[in-house]
């Protein structure tokens, strides 16, 4: 199938941003005149799908951050490029917070589907005993410890999970910390369902808290970290500045405060916590928890994310990372959210 020629303007300017007219005429190898080419740059700069930066000759083309922030990519695709072949944004985009503040999240058709299902949520629980509410839960609770905890490493399997949480049964084989780490996020769990608006408003320290419950007798240290810290299988490299991250921390709980909407409260969490890369150790699991934490104040369905490869997930995760991109993770989340509604409710 031949390509538009928009589609491939905008792929070399991914690869190539900030060129003048002259440089996409003769990269991008188009078969038009450089007045079609003006015509298309000027179409697709009114469209938000690029910006330009200067005036005639010192005009310069990038793709527009809200296009970069929305666009579907195909992580398998993007991550055929080895780690040292990836043009990626390598440190942290202080510029991201602004365009998250209000930017639309969800296409009108993914947030009506991601409504109906929130309807059939609310429908369904209203036919429960508080007995069976808190029967489903319980179990929603043992996956989400299982697989928060599968995600990062964690071996032990769904039913050794069930019998540790339940019976405090430890499993055969399996070291202490393991058995911890599921223990740590069963209560984390429960104390946010015991205390479902400790998160509202959302604050630096309630996210700290959250964390040192998480990691509990791991051996991780509490707070916000002071030095650097690497992410395996990226070039990305979060802000090293204990100054800049809880400033970064605080602009985060700002847009969260702000915004209406938990859907999108909701995934915001999920993917800033792990950008901002707050503490040494546990940033992704507190950002499930804490995500979870903003849907069941709003009386939303929680999401065990039992399903999702852990694979799948860390490719989205660094999709955020390295392109500010949200397109695969996005579509993580209104799965999971789905299949939390009809698994458990």
């Amino acid at each position: 199938m031949k390509k538009k020629r928009s589609d491939i303007i905008i792929e070399y300017l991914r690869e190539n941003p900030g060129v003048a007219n002259s440089e996409i005429f003769a990269g991008t190898g188009l078969d038009i005149s450089s007045a079609t080419l003006k015509r298309d740059l000027t179409r697709l700069v009114e469209e938000n799908i690029l910006i330009m930066k200067g005036e005639r000759r010192g005009a310069r083309y990038y793709l527009s951050p809200l296009y970069t922030l929305m666009v579907d990519i195909d992580p398998d695709i993007y991550f055929q490029k080895e780690i040292d072949e990836r043009k990626i944004l390598q440190g942290y985009n202080f510029e991201l917070l602004s365009l998250l503040s209000d930017a639309p999240l969800f296409t009108q058709q993914e947030y009506e589907k991601l409504t109906q299902l929130h309807d059939h949520f609310k429908t369904n629980i209203s036919k429960l005993s508080q007995v069976q509410y808190k029967k489903e839960m319980e179990r929603l609770a043992i996956d989400l410890s299982w697989k928060s905890s599968q995600i990062e490493g964690n071996t032990y399997s769904l039913l050794e999970t069930e019998r540790l949480l339940l019976k405090k049964e430890t499993a055969v084989g399996k070291t202490v910390e393991e058995a911890t780490m599921l223990l740590n996020h069963k209560e984390a769990l429960d104390y946010i369902i015991n205390n479902p608006h400790y998160l509202q408003p959302l604050t630096v320290a309630k996210v700290e808290n959250i964390h040192s419950l998480l990691m509990k007798g791991l051996g991780v240290d509490r707070n916000i970290r002071i030095g650097r810290v690497g992410i395996t299988g990226t070039n990305y490299r979060p802000l090293d500045n204990e100054y800049q991250i809880r400033e970064a921390l605080e602009g985060m709980c700002e847009v969260i405060n702000r915004r209406q909407d938990p859907f999108e409260k909701a995934l915001l969490l999920l993917v800033l916590i792990s950008y901002i890369q707050p503490f040494n150790d546990g940033n992704k699991r507190t950002a499930r928890i804490v995500s979870n934490a903003e849907l069941m104040a709003n009386h939303y369905c929680p999401i065990s994310f039992r399903t999702i490869d852990s694979i799948d997930y860390k490719k989205a995760m660094l999709l955020f990372y390295e392109q500010n991109n949200l397109s695969a993770f996005k579509q993580i989340f209104i799965e999971q959210y789905q299949f939390a509604v009809t698994t458990y409710f």
